[in-house]
């Protein structure tokens, strides 16, 4: 056999070090800001996440050292292979080198995994005993119990309430972990005792379950809670950054110097800013590489919303971040891909789009399931409804290279199997799933809350 499928890394050559974009931005990163529009200081974060966290979220390090026993947890599973879509090439027509990097090859079936076990690892080491999460489609939220099972931590998780209606199993994994899953808004916070006496029937959405998650954090009488967030913040982005710090090592094991387009999902940030992140280091660099974020009409944060502060939780609670938003009042319309129905995007990948490193595509979730199927039917595995958009924009990026009579090299992040998910498909294959386009009128009034909020510069 001549084909080389897999491009895989010895358990020694796991990186040892994360990479933090944030030194090497154009334009210097704006602060996270108090209520009265002055930079917080650490200690303000200092109930919500602990100081070793925050050190690193505050960190204008390029290269941060990776502790020995967050190595021993992660090689667990970690290198994960990077695959040649020899299937996917053949089936598209096209000249392009398609590689998917396999996040789902972890225990928890997704690239959150690589986050959970840093977060839990130091706040055992701080001396927490629980942590509260929010959760959308319940990769995080299995991510997370999977990582506290590990360090002997309590987890409690807010689910949103479609999701947790939509995928019961995703639950079950949490609980086989030990954690405990509710669906959020629920009656445990005045956050969600409020939001259920004004919208009893609400769908719910991440800002929401992220206030629960707080809320219940900060209030511990004991104060051995800390508050886990799964995307967004610049310390998740850094330990994310082992994915794209890994397929370069895997490419160049092939003699490939760099690709031509890097292709990831948005939601909130991480999986986009780990396969990227090392990728726009090469291209601030000099580098000539195309990196496109893929996310959902129904939620266009980076194609529709402005560049803004806003809060990135619907009760107020989280400081006011430098992001795009579409508001934080925002209540997504019930896609299948919960984990891309946030109202913000991580400050890090909002500034990389600012400066000019990435660009950014909206794709319907129709494009998507079609993409997700011709996947599974040409590489095997059935992708997460939110892979699904990685996959999609790969797709678009091959056809373009097909047009163009190039051979590119086109690397996408796959986040996450779908095995979960399937009455997503089941929907999509019956006919039961329809297109949502975000209006730019309700965008507009959910902006109105921020009249007289600063501006980022």
């Amino acid at each position: 056999m001549t084909l080389q499928k897999k491009i895989m890394l010895e358990d020694s050559e796991l990186p040892k070090q994360w990479y933090n974009l944030t030194p090497d931005l154009p334009t210097p990163l704006n602060p996270p800001l108090g209520p009265d529009g002055k930079p917080i200081t650490p200690e303000m974060l200092a109930p919500v996440f602990p100081m070793n966290l925050i050190e690193q979220e505050v960190s204008q390090q390029r290269w941060i050292d990776i502790p020995e026993p967050i190595l021993e947890m992660l090689a667990s599973y970690r290198p994960v292979p990077l695959v040649r879509a020899y299937g996917l090439e053949k089936a598209l027509g096209t000249p392009a080198k398609i590689f998917y990097k396999n996040e789902s090859i972890s225990p928890v079936g997704s690239h959150k995994g690589n986050t959970a076990i840093a977060q839990a690892w130091y706040n055992k080491q701080f001396g927490i005993k629980r942590l509260t999460t929010e959760t959308g489609a319940g990769q995080w939220g299995s991510a997370l119990a999977y990582a506290s099972a590990l360090l002997g931590l309590e987890c409690k998780v807010f689910m949103v309430r479609v999701s947790f209606d939509q995928k019961p199993y995703r639950k079950m994994m949490m609980n086989t972990w030990g954690a405990t899953c509710v669906p959020s808004p629920s009656t445990e916070t005045q956050t969600g005792r409020n939001i259920l006496a004004e919208f009893p029937d609400t769908p719910g959405s991440l800002g929401i379950a992220i206030s629960e998650a707080i809320e219940q954090a900060v209030t511990d009488p004991k104060g051995e809670t800390r508050y886990s967030l799964g995307s967004v913040l610049n310390h998740v982005m850094i330990h994310q950054s082992i994915i794209g710090l890994e397929t370069k090592k895997q490419l160049a094991k092939v003699g490939i110097k760099k690709p031509d387009v890097v292709v990831g999902c948005c939601g909130g940030g991480s999986n986009f800013a780990g396969i990227s992140f090392p990728f726009m280091y090469d291209k601030v660099n000099g580098a000539d590489i195309k990196i496109v974020g893929i996310e959902p009409f129904s939620c266009p944060t980076l194609t529709k919303a402005p560049f803004l502060y806003d809060h990135g939780d619907v009760a107020r609670m989280t400081p006011l971040l430098p992001m795009y938003s579409l508001g934080h009042t925002f209540i997504p319309a019930p896609i299948h891909a919960g984990g891309l129905r946030y109202h913000g995007m991580a400050p890090l990948v909002s500034a990389a789009l600012r400066d000019g490193l990435m660009e950014a595509r909206a794709v319907h979730q129709s494009e998507c399931f079609e993409a997700g199927l011709l996947f599974a039917k040409t590489e095997g595995i059935i992708p997460a409804p939110e892979t699904t958009h990685a996959i999609a924009g790969a797709i678009k990026e091959a056809n373009i290279a097909k047009e163009e009579g190039k051979e590119k090299v086109i690397v996408f992040n796959f986040t996450g199997h779908g095995l979960l998910d399937l009455v997503g498909y089941e929907k999509y294959m019956t006919g039961q799933l329809k297109d949502y386009e975000y209006p730019a009128e309700e965008i507009a009034k959910n902006l109105e809350v921020l009249k007289g909020y600063p501006l980022p510069v």
